[in-house]
């Protein structure tokens, strides 16, 4: 049988048995779930070295240090934020309300698993996929499979000798684009959990099943004059340098505002990074791009490996190569994602044209992820969390391990959702809590079943005499009442704007609108006038 249709007849049989293995596993209650995972969350963090060396030695990519913190991380880590989370059963209720949740597992997961993170992606799939009683058929890239097979073994393992069904976490053998593609529209499929390239991720909406994928990173590191120049240095070397950059929320470019630029080099000098001469530059520019496409042979590749590639020497202990650059766009590109220790270096006048080319750079392929940015001026923090199209704008912390949860309070996590800004159907880090649906049991009001409570809405109070928007006034013909707290003359200036969480701050914390002094009880009597008076 040729391998297309060894790999389809792969994906459909392993399909069907990890839909019996969850038949028997949705049933199981909260402690025999918890108990599960647990085990296969040992299992996995006692194997993340001896797998993140079969990683490193099958594909060729990155640290086995590094992938080993990755492997950690991606098992007790994870169990550090999900071992009391509620996945059977009653999850939640609100006696005041009468609304009583209930989890529900979507059913089998078709996990399609890359080759920058092959061990520590697969076990962080399979343990989100345990704690929220789901099954699990991965679909491994190639070039990493073997890695990806032995990672979901272990975890497979250990949660069946914990008392899990045999089958329900299983891993392609026979592995080709077709078989991927068959697993995705497998009638035994209930949800697609998609990591990889543009490409999959599109695959994986169009076929027809509920799916969550993540896009490319191409992440931008704004170093603002405010910054703390010698930790943005440290931050920025360590990011690039963790697993040479396999991670898609590692840096890609720096942003440096004019005043700490020099500063900024010399400091990452001192650790070791190299800054590239104009001629060095061109070399790599021509190394990055291959017959037209992007080079995906320098992917987690060493810093002096690369340089040897493009023509040129670095020390062998170089962790990262910094390019001084200009241009954003397909004719520059080392603007583009290259996932390798290799830094695009740009130098802007003022933290609003920072601003400018941060987007530029994320259009090419990075909307929607993760924003560095190095900076002790809130003000300004302020307006790059408001303009920018990420999900995950990450502060004073290496993006790399910050975006996942390591160096921050996000959850932690190795699936980074892009939401709208980079067409996905998610801006979270994904986690067991999406791979659940949530029935609610919603309960009659007792005014509505006493007979006090009418379908005009007669029951709702008055509105008083010096509400906004009486009788049939609309509430947006009200006179004009300027907001104290906002800011006037320039918006752009961060000084003139209020303290993130202030009553009176841009946005809608509060109920706010901006240019306005409504409040959120406002609000509320605009919107019972409107429906009394109705038609």
């Amino acid at each position: 049988m040729d391998q297309d249709l060894r790999s389809i007849s792969d994906a459909r049989t392993r399909a069907l048995r990890a839909r019996s293995a969850y038949e028997a596993y949705r049933v199981l209650d909260q402690v025999d779930v918890d108990r599960i995972t647990h085990a296969a969350v040992e299992a996995g963090y006692a194997a993340a070295e001896a797998l993140a060396r079969m990683a490193v030695e099958e594909t060729g990519m990155g640290k086995v240090e590094s992938k080993t913190v990755k492997n950690r991380f991606a098992t007790r880590g994870l169990w550090e934020a999900i071992r009391d989370m509620r996945t059977c059963g009653v999850v939640r209720e609100d006696v005041e309300t009468g609304v009583t949740e209930i989890a529900d597992p979507f059913g089998v997961v078709a996990a399609i698993i890359p080759t920058t993170n092959p061990t520590s992606t697969a076990l962080f799939k399979a343990i989100c996929c345990l704690k929220s009683r789901n099954a699990m058929v991965a679909s491994p890239h190639p070039r990493a499979a073997r890695s990806i097979q032995e990672a979901i073994r272990v975890c497979q393992d250990a949660a069946e000798s914990a008392g899990a069904p045999k089958d329900l976490l299983l891993c392609m053998e026979d592995v080709a684009i077709e078989g991927t593609q068959a697993l995705m529209v497998d009638p035994n499929v209930d949800l697609i959990l998609a990591t990889g390239g543009s490409s999959l991720v599109r695959a994986a909406y169009s076929s027809g099943k509920p799916a969550f994928g993540v896009g490319p990173g191409n992440v931008p590191a704004y170093v603002d004059r405010s910054a703390d120049v010698e930790w943005a240095a440290r931050c920025l070397v360590e990011s690039q340098s963790f697993d040479n950059s396999t991670l898609c929320s590692s840096e890609q470019a720096i942003v440096c505002d004019r005043p700490v630029a020099e500063g900024l080099l010399d400091a990452m000098r001192a650790l070791d990074a190299y800054v590239c001469s104009p001629p060095e530059t061109a070399a790599l520019e021509r190394l990055v791009i291959q017959d037209g496409k992007k080079n995906s042979d320098i992917v987690g590749m060493d810093a002096a490996d690369i340089a040897r590639l493009a023509g040129f020497e670095v020390p062998p202990e170089t962790p990262v190569i910094v390019a001084p650059y200009e241009g954003v766009g397909k004719a520059h590109p080392l603007s583009r994602e290259t996932l390798c220790p290799l830094l695009a270096f740009y130098v802007v006048d003022g933290w609003e044209a920072g601003c400018h080319l941060c987007l530029q750079v994320l259009d090419q392929g990075g909307r929607g992820h993760t924003l560095g940015l190095h900076c002790e001026d809130e003000g300004v923090i302020r307006r790059f969390g408001l303009e920018k199209p990420v999900n995950r704008l990450v502060v004073n912390s290496p993006t790399s391990i910050g975006a996942v949860g390591f160096t921050t309070r996000l959850f932690p996590s190795l699936t980074l959702g892009c939401g709208s800004f980079g067409g996905n159907i998610t801006s979270d880090n994904v986690g067991p809590q999406h791979l659940l649906n949530i029935k609610r049991l919603a309960r009659v009001r007792q005014e509505w079943r006493d007979g006090k409570a009418g379908t005009t809405y007669d029951h709702l109070p008055p509105i008083g005499a010096d509400a906004v928007g009486m009788g049939a006034q609309s509430p947006w013909d009200a006179p004009h009442r300027p907001n104290p707290g906002r800011a006037t003359g320039d918006d752009r200036n961060p000084a003139a704007l209020p303290p993130a969480g202030s009553p009176t701050s841009v946005g809608v914390s509060d109920g706010t609108l901006p240019g306005e002094n409504f409040s959120r009880a406002d609000i509320e009597r605009i919107i019972r006038n409107a429906l009394r008076n109705r038609t």
